[in-house]
């Protein structure tokens, strides 16, 4: 049985013709999955006879949302979600003055061994499908009632770990005859995969491009994240350079502050001369602290104060705003304490 929602258009075509049917049911269908039908019956434009084949065919897959927090505070939502197989994942819904966000998962826990996270504690169970990612979004718009028009991949998982699949969720989101989601609201973020940032900029220009960057050094970032082995900043700092000048866009660097390990004015020096003339901009991100992991926050003072230097020498910076603080607000928490629920 296929899952339609793991279809990009062209590839629904193929299907429908390949069932006997004109090509252009294939746009009627796929408009009807992204109104939220997932019961055939349901697309009362279509014959029953072709109806009849779609569901000895293929059916319209769904995540099962196993847990909802709401923040009383802001209207984020985190959502658990357990998939088919019963994996389990992780979204977060959003409220800016902008529109409606949604961070989303690309796997089932994730390879990439960042010391800070707690989606990485148990290791990776599997890829995602592009139907399981946009099923997130689908789900979040369902339970809230409200249009969602941005996307962030930013949840469990490294996205360009499973890049073949992200790139067809990111083709089916925006394609105008489903969601319609512009290019350039969505933004993607990778611990550093470089040959996959030159990929992605050839691939995806006007998608927005987020890089966890964590340390100044590569003895700090290091130690923090294992994929600083493979790709140093020596590396990683001129892809960067590269994917701006190729794109005409800017990166965000994602800095998450730890206590005695990142914070010093020493990094925010070292920082700003790292990225000193880049198009760029860095979100600097109070540790959402995760027990295991032994590392603690910075105070909110602390980060408007390494902001400052940052600014002082040239590199337009931001401290995140705190959405979810009365929920589990990192990504992951809400998986890993699974069994509270079970």
């Amino acid at each position: 049985m296929i899952n339609l929602r793991d279809l990009t258009l062209k590839e629904m075509e193929e299907l429908i013709v390949s069932m006997g049917e004109p090509k252009f049911r294939a746009k009627q269908v796929f408009g009807w999955i992204y109104k939220g039908k997932t019961d055939f019956r349901e697309m009362t434009n279509l014959p029953e006879v072709f109806r009849q084949k779609l569901k000895e065919t293929a059916y319209i897959g769904a995540v099962e949302p196993l847990k909802i927090q709401k923040s009383k505070t802001d209207g984020t939502r985190k959502y658990l979600f357990r998939l088919e197989d019963g994996n389990l994942i992780e979204s977060v819904f959003m409220k800016y003055k902008y529109g409606n966000s949604i961070c989303v998962s690309s796997q089932a826990g994730c390879r990439m061994g960042c010391c800070f996270c707690a989606s990485t504690r148990n290791g990776l169970d599997r890829n995602l499908t592009p139907g399981e990612i946009l099923s997130q979004l689908m789900a979040a718009e369902a339970d809230t009632g409200e249009r969602i028009g941005h996307i962030v991949v930013m949840g469990t998982g490294e996205p360009f770990d499973n890049y073949d699949n992200l790139s067809r969720f990111i083709r089916i989101v925006n394609d105008p005859n489903g969601l319609n989601i512009g290019m350039r609201n969505i933004t993607v973020s990778t611990c550093g995969l470089v040959p996959v940032i030159r990929r992605f900029g050839r691939d995806f220009p006007q998608v927005n491009l987020a890089i966890s960057l964590h340390g100044t050094t590569d003895e700090i970032r290091g130690s923090m994240m294992p994929v600083n082995g493979k790709y140093p900043l020596e590396v990683l700092i001129p892809a960067c350079r590269d994917y701006t000048e190729t794109t005409g866009r800017r990166i965000t660097f994602e800095y998450t502050m730890v206590n005695g390990v990142n914070d010093s004015d020493e990094d925010a020096h070292r920082l700003s001369k790292l990225l000193q003339g880049m198009l760029c901009h860095v979100n600097l991100i109070p540790l959402n602290r995760v027990a295991e992991s032994g590392f603690d926050t910075v105070s909110r003072k602390r980060a408007e104060e390494f902001r400052h230097l940052l600014e002082r020498e040239g590199v337009v910076a931001t401290v995140r705003r705190e959405l979810g603080a009365d929920i589990d607000a990192a990504c992951g928490q809400l998986r890993l304490g699974k069994k509270d629920i079970e």
